[in-house]
């Protein structure tokens, strides 16, 4: 690939403004936290995260203008310190819930969810110093999200700021979803299914507003390729399966369910699998696709250290000085100590039933393993980050391929000591370390995709690498120190999948936590057996033949890709979430067609920056105001044990569908009218 073109920072490297301040990092630590517990909601909720850069950048300018003094680079440290929060909610929300799910954990203890978060954060900082010159300065990589960020920084700086269209979305996001889970007077999703005889084709939507903003701001490419995932998993597989599943089975899974009802049941039961071989395969492709940026970028890293070693601090420019590679080095080998006795008391040695020396082993081989994993993975998260976007980052492929992987070799190495049995407590216990191994490997590449999306945006300010990376690193601690409150307090209001906390609760309402669940699955299924094995290879054979097509139209040159990771995503995921992803995806394109259409010629390149501007801050209010309203709602939930504590009214049906999709339908329109300006 060819280099591509120099950026000009908005601020030169010669320029030195004060960036490390105190207001940076207080204001940016409490928005660590704050966003990390509402990305905690939305991921378990649906399945997905999103880039918390771009509200943290927003409200870091309403609130730094306070100040008689404040800067652009205060303002970068501060999104870059509260993304990181995001991005460590979505590594412990993908993994950890899988051990209450599996019934090893009952809740979520302060310290041992402390404890993985901030380490495995820690370490994928680390893990991407090395890559910030290969995927950053010298790839031609678009980094989204990082783009869009810095551009929103310099629209601040130079006095356009869109703290308005972020607060209007967002307030109007959260009296929707008041109304949906609060009130219950409006609907949040619609379901249907067709039947034909024995045969279902399930179709549905979410209604909730942030997936459409979700969709809006992935693109309709990585929506469409999404959406075609969902598509061929509840239109053609679950389909297929009911006609040709023995009637014996078509019972042990359907039961009584008819319609959706039926067709989910067979989609979290078998079809939801091939998406599990289709992340493996799709994971595995990205690391080998990685080797020569991975060489580049440890190499270019050495040299830095050495040059300034040789010339001088000086020598190196304030925009181009990382945390010095022997300093990335010692924290790597600094951080495995703690993380070895975090393992140490998480593990149990009883339930695994295997002698002290074998124990021993074990878990020194769990550990190199989440080291040498998670520098590989985190590598791939980085890399397509730089290519998709983190809010798109596919941390739950790679996650699932180490879970994969550790199952496997615990079952060869320890298949002779204990008992695999379905419901053997010594293989839930082998499960829960694979888990373990797999939480400290998705927080470090969660972080890794925001860190280098993070430099990105630095890059196009003029911020000072340095210390962005330490200011990640605050932002893991504050997110870290967030997640295990926010998690009990979601479970113990919600319940997660089909494990409730007290009798009595609404299973419908639960977090469904699909990500956990699949962690879960897998897990036991290698360990314990059960797993559908049938459907994780016909998943690996279908992401195979997407890799082709992937591949054939790179080499035609089209603009439209198919990643297989995007597939995957969709392959299993819910109907009613991928949905709506397309639909914003279709928004965002019907919007750039007007833009384009309405400012033809030279007007055409700064009336769609603007019109992105606009969109972007819209869309990420829409997701702002609808998952806080969820976290703030979980407290009267939890404190009355009911879901339906703020119920006053009952609306007959189909009212409160009709409500639904007549607020859908107008939020879409506005998003596209606010875009399309």
């Amino acid at each position: 690939m060819s280099s591509p073109e120099p950026v000009r920072p908005f601020v030169p490297a010669t320029t030195f403004l004060p960036e490390l301040t105190p207001k940076a990092i207080g204001l940016g630590l409490l928005l660590s936290a704050v966003l990390a517990g509402a990305n905690a909601y939305l991921g378990l909720k649906v399945g997905l995260t999103v880039s918390a850069s771009i509200p943290a950048a927003v409200i870091s300018m309403g609130v730094l203008r306070l100040f008689r003094q404040s800067n652009i680079l205060e303002n970068n440290l501060v999104q870059t310190a509260a993304s990181a929060g995001e991005a460590v909610a979505a590594g412990v929300i993908f993994t950890l819930p899988a051990l209450v799910l599996m019934g090893y954990w009952q809740g979520f203890a302060f310290w041992p969810v402390l404890s993985i978060a901030l380490f495995g954060g820690t370490l994928g900082v680390l893990f991407t110093v090395p890559l910030r010159r290969a995927l950053i300065v010298e790839q031609p990589l678009t980094f989204p999200e990082g783009v869009a960020t810095g551009e929103v920084l310099k629209a601040g700086a130079e006095g356009k700021g869109g703290i308005q269209a972020i607060a209007f979305a967002a307030l109007a996001a959260a009296a929707l979803k008041l109304m949906q889970t609060g009130f219950k007077l409006v609907a949040p999703a619609a379901g249907y299914g067709v039947q034909a005889g024995r045969t279902v084709f399930g179709l549905g939507t979410d209604l909730g507003v942030a997936l459409l903003a979700v969709g809006y701001i992935i693109g309709l490419n990585i929506s469409t390729v999404v959406f075609a995932g969902g598509a061929i998993a509840w239109l053609v597989a679950i389909p297929l399966w009911m006609t040709l599943a023995s009637p014996a089975e078509y019972a042990g899974i359907v039961g009584e369910a008819r319609g959706y009802d039926a067709a989910f049941a067979v989609w979290s039961a078998r079809v939801r699998y091939l998406g599990v071989g289709a992340m493996a395969v799709g994971g595995l492709w990205a690391l080998v696709s990685l080797i020569g940026p991975l060489r580049d970028g440890i190499r270019a890293s050495v040299e830095a250290f050495r040059r300034a070693r040789r010339e001088g601090a000086s020598a190196v420019e304030r925009t181009e000085r990382d945390t010095p590679i022997p300093v990335v080095a010692g924290g790597t080998v600094a951080l495995a100590v703690p993380l070895f006795f975090v393992l140490l008391s998480l593990v149990d040695q009883d339930a695994l039933g295997i002698t002290s020396g074998l124990y021993t082993a074990t878990l020194i081989f769990a550990l190199l393993f989440a080291l040498v994993a998670g520098f590989l993975f985190s590598s791939v998260a980085g890399y397509m980050a730089g290519l998709v976007g983190s809010s798109n980052n596919p941390i739950s492929g790679v996650t699932i391929a180490t879970v994969l992987s550790i199952s496997g070799i615990l079952l060869f190495v320890l298949g002779s000591q204990i008992d695999f049995a379905v419901d053997s407590g010594q293989a839930l216990a082998a499960a829960a370390t694979a888990i373990l191994v797999g939480a400290v490997v998705c927080c470090a590449a969660a972080i890794a995709g925001d860190n280098l999306q993070d430099l990105k945006a630095g890059q196009i300010v003029g911020a000072t690498p340095w210390k962005q990376q330490l200011m990640q690193v605050l932002g893991v601690a504050a997110g870290a120190a967030a997640m295990a409150p926010v998690l009990g307090l979601l479970f113990n209001a919600y319940g997660l999948g089909d494990v409730m906390p007290r009798p009595g609760m609404n299973a419908a309402e639960a977090l469904a936590a699909p990500q956990a669940t699949l962690m879960a699955s897998v897990a036991r299924g290698v360990l314990g057996g059960g797993l559908p094995w049938d459907m994780v290879l016909y998943g690996a054979a279908l992401a195979v033949a997407i890799i082709a097509y992937d591949q054939y139209l790179k080499k035609k040159g089209g603009a439209f890709r198919t990643p297989v990771l995007a597939v995957a995503v969709g392959l299993y995921l819910p109907i009613e979430v991928t949905t709506p992803i397309l639909l914003g995806g279709l928004v965002a394109h019907a919007a750039g067609r007007a833009v384009r259409r309405r400012a033809p010629g030279e007007a055409h390149h700064e009336a769609s920056i603007q019109a992105e501007r606009r969109g972007l801050l819209f869309a990420s209010g829409l997701i702002t105001g609808e998952a806080l309203v969820g976290i703030l709602l979980a407290i009267p939930f939890a404190l009355y044990e009911s879901q339906n504590v703020l119920v006053f009214a009952t609306l007959p049906a189909p009212l409160p569908t009709l409500l639904g999709l007549g607020a859908y339908v107008l939020f879409g329109w506005w998003l596209y009218r606010v875009a399309a300006k």
